[in-house]
């Protein structure tokens, strides 16, 4: 795969919006939303996808891809023909979750837009409903996408843009039959984009069976050297868990992700944590899908330091601000240690990756350092010292029974804590609303007063239960 092949389009050699075929309302919208310049992937990707080219692009989560497809899908819209028109397959519901909202965020400019998730995990009454209102834009996961479309609660005739997001990690997850099923239901004339952080060979067969000869965008996953921090510690075996603890007392993050490589090892890290005061969370596949939204609200809302996951349940994870990675175990394969230490260090943030070595890890260190292109930094875990202080994160979530079902938004909750409940803005952090319920991230020392206060209040006219999650 070249680094952008395409004769016909060129790459944006400035980074300005304003160099693309995009409509004054478009230009407006991003200009609102703080997109001063476009990244990488966006300045490669818009002039080849915009022309209406399939497209191969080759980027990792956090790099900009959802707006690199985001804004072609929306320009082709037409707003007033109420079909499903675009559609964006993803490998979970939480990217599915966060593409429709960022999505939404984009298409501010046009009006009674609809965009429609349909994934797993929740029942399809809801679904259907929504759909026979009617859809634009359909986002979601390959197994729920195709469970509508054989019961003819989808109809995809009028669609005109699929997007295959994070199609390695669709793979990964054993979806390539149902993505190669869903694909075929698509009219043959669309245009196909498809966004992928490596480009392993099912990538090459989808494409061959599936896309108008695509353009292909690729840029090399890298990560400043000044941005992570690397440190690697040799460490037995039996000492790895009480290893983590050190490295939390010493460097104090905020908010650390643990990587293991095995569920079992996830739990024993888990009490060990909790054992020690810390506030830790895990993500695993035995987790029900209301469960794991709630870990992934609570670690992102800042109101958890520690998020202790395997890699398979950590997929499609993206967590602005995160300050340390921990890897307990090393992988078995380079790439996703290289996808491991990239969650940190983002934007103009910089981060902490640790990585905890036996003397049989050795040599995947030396593959490991290779394919990154480094010096392993090697530290004794001896230089290292206990804070006594515990590690107490600065938010608390609390949860309000009642969400998107009872017609609750984010903008009810922070009216109800900002007037009634008589807060300031400063102390309230990230809402999210589900479909049942409510979750708002305060600072830790109004979190009582916070569940008082609501619960004698109203939020949209109406009492509401309120606990604090912790």
């Amino acid at each position: 795969m070249t680094d952008i092949t395409s004769p016909s389009v060129q790459p944006v050699t400035g980074q300005s919006f304003d160099q693309l075929p995009l409509s004054p309302a478009i230009l407006a919208t991003l200009k609102q939303l703080g997109y001063d310049s476009m990244t990488p992937i966006q300045a490669a990707s818009l002039p080849i996808s915009l022309a209406g080219h399939d497209l191969i692009a080759q980027a990792k989560t956090g790099s900009g891809k959802t707006a690199a497809f985001g804004l072609p899908l929306l320009t082709r819209l037409n707003p007033r023909r109420f079909a499903v028109q675009a559609m964006v397959l993803c490998p979970t519901r939480e990217l599915a979750d966060q593409v429709s909202q960022e999505i939404r965020r984009l298409a501010r400019f046009i009006d009674n837009i609809k965009i429609v998730t349909l994934c797993g995990g929740t029942t399809m009454r809801p679904q259907m409903a929504s759909l026979e209102h009617g859809a634009h834009i359909v986002v979601g996961t390959p197994g729920r996408i195709m469970d509508h479309i054989e019961r003819e609660t989808l109809d995809l005739s009028a669609l005109n843009t699929l997007v295959l997001d994070e199609a390695d990690r669709m793979l990964d997850m054993g979806f390539y039959d149902q993505i190669a099923w869903v694909a075929k239901q698509c009219p043959r004339k669309r245009q196909t984009l498809l966004f992928s952080a490596t480009y392993p060979e099912g990538i090459a067969r989808l494409a061959r069976q599936f896309m108008q000869q695509p353009q292909d965008v690729k840029l090399t996953e890298q990560h400043a050297s000044h941005k992570i921090r690397q440190r690697f510690f040799e460490v037995a075996r039996e000492g790895r868990l009480e290893a983590v603890a050190a490295l939390l007392k010493h460097y104090r993050p905020e908010s650390t992700l643990a990587f293991c490589n095995t569920k079992q090892q996830c739990r024993d890290l888990l009490d060990l944590l909790h054992a020690q005061g810390f506030h830790a969370l895990t993500l695993n596949g035995d987790l029900e899908q209301r469960e794991r939204d709630q870990v992934l609200i609570q670690f992102a809302n800042r109101s958890c330091s520690v998020l202790v996951a395997t890699d398979v349940a950590a997929r499609g994870l993206d967590i602005a601000q995160l300050e340390a990675v921990i890897n307990v175990d090393i992988t078995p394969d380079p790439e996703i240690h290289v996808h491991r230490v990239g969650r940190t260090g983002r934007a103009d943030a910089e981060g902490w990756a640790f990585s905890l070595c036996s003397p049989t890890d050795l040599h995947r260190i030396e593959t490991i350092a290779k394919l990154m292109e480094i010096e392993p930094e090697w530290h004794e875990l001896s230089e290292l010292k206990a804070d006594a202080a515990k590690l107490i994160p600065p938010m608390v979530t609390l949860q309000i029974l009642g969400g998107r079902k009872e017609k609750i938004r984010a903008g009810d909750v922070l009216g109800a804590l900002t007037g009634e409940a008589g807060f300031t803005r400063e102390q309230i952090g990230k809402i999210n609303v589900t479909d049942q319920s409510t979750y708002v991230a305060v600072v830790r020392n109004i979190a009582k007063e916070a569940v008082k206060r609501l619960s004698a209040g109203k939020v949209k006219g109406k009492t509401v239960k309120v606990r604090a999650m912790e």
